[in-house]
């Protein structure tokens, strides 16, 4: 839902970043407000006296990815897509002019064209027709407190280059306020498993508190995590296989993937149907990766 979202920062260098960043968007059709100091606490009386300056995206907003993601699928669908769900793909090839995907069970599928999107296993994928991309995995840190009265319309975070800070949350209707960013924990691409770690989930506790000192006696009532994967740049792979016509990659978001997905998805829809678009992929390129030693996969903790 389009409710806004502020970013706040604690460090004079952010300060800095934000007027600047205000400025660079508008050339974008993107009017970001930053205020400071009075201004910014009579907005937001609610801020910790560290916040030093706020950004505020009225255009922006959130969703559920559990309601969001099947609503593109059976979008997809009413248009004429077929959706295959919880379907392994362990094989991927070029056979003659049409490319020829096996899932685990054995089932056959052939297109002219084929995306590999498959997030954290990607490279699984790609690596079969000779390209491959350092990926590596992590798990994202969430957690959601009890209900509490809904003020919070708008998403919140806190920018800065001190990962232990960065911390975000969005508050649903019913109360309970989601929080989620800081260090993240171990996954593992191959057994599909993340962890929480209690000390992270104490961390963002912290952060919040830090950033809105009125949730301190907030309790968790439940974490998760899941499977991310992250490229050593945070740019993700997007665009056309640099080995075999017809092929195409999106994956490496780094964590943004939920957020730049739809677009991602638009803009590959019109390259696959039209063989161009007006966006340069060329920074995207899984090629830039072609001189990096053997990708794996890897646990990452905190």
């Amino acid at each position: 839902m389009p409710v806004g979202h502020t970013r706040v920062c604690y460090h004079e260098k952010d300060v800095e970043h934000f007027e600047q960043y205000a400025i660079d968007a508008r050339a974008y059709g993107l009017e970001l407000e930053v205020l400071h100091g009075k201004a910014m606490f009579e907005r937001f009386p609610f801020l910790g006296r560290e916040v030093l300056a706020a950004s505020i995206s009225p255009l922006d907003g959130h969703a559920n990815p559990r309601l969001a993601a099947p609503a593109f699928g059976r979008a997809a669908a009413r248009l004429g897509a077929q959706v295959i769900e919880n379907t392994e793909i362990v094989r991927v090839e070029k056979d003659g002019d049409r490319f020829r995907v096996e899932s685990a069970r054995g089932d056959v599928y052939r297109a002219a064209q084929l995306v590999i999107c498959a997030g954290a296993w990607a490279t699984r994928l790609t690596e079969q027709f000779g390209e491959g991309a350092p990926l590596a995995v992590s798990g994202p840190q969430m957690c959601v407190t009890e209900p509490v009265p809904y003020i919070f319309k708008a998403s919140m975070g806190v920018f800065t280059s001190i990962k232990q800070e960065s911390i975000y949350f969005r508050q649903i209707p019913r109360g309970n306020i989601i929080v989620g960013g800081g260090p993240a924990g171990p996954a593992d691409a191959a057994t599909s498993r993340a962890s929480v770690l209690p000390h992270n989930t104490v961390r963002q506790l912290a952060q919040m508190r830090r950033l809105v000192p009125a949730l301190a006696p907030l309790h968790v009532i439940r974490v998760w995590s899941g499977v991310e994967s992250y490229l050593p740049d945070s740019e993700p792979v997007i665009g056309p296989s640099s080995k075999v016509d017809g092929l195409f990659y999106a994956f490496g978001f780094s964590g943004s993937g939920f957020q730049i997905g739809p677009g991602v998805g638009e803009t590959l829809a019109e390259l696959v149907d039209t063989g161009s678009t007006p966006i340069p992929l060329d920074r995207f390129s899984i090629q830039h990766f072609a001189k990096e030693p053997a990708p794996r996969q890897s646990i990452v903790t905190s």
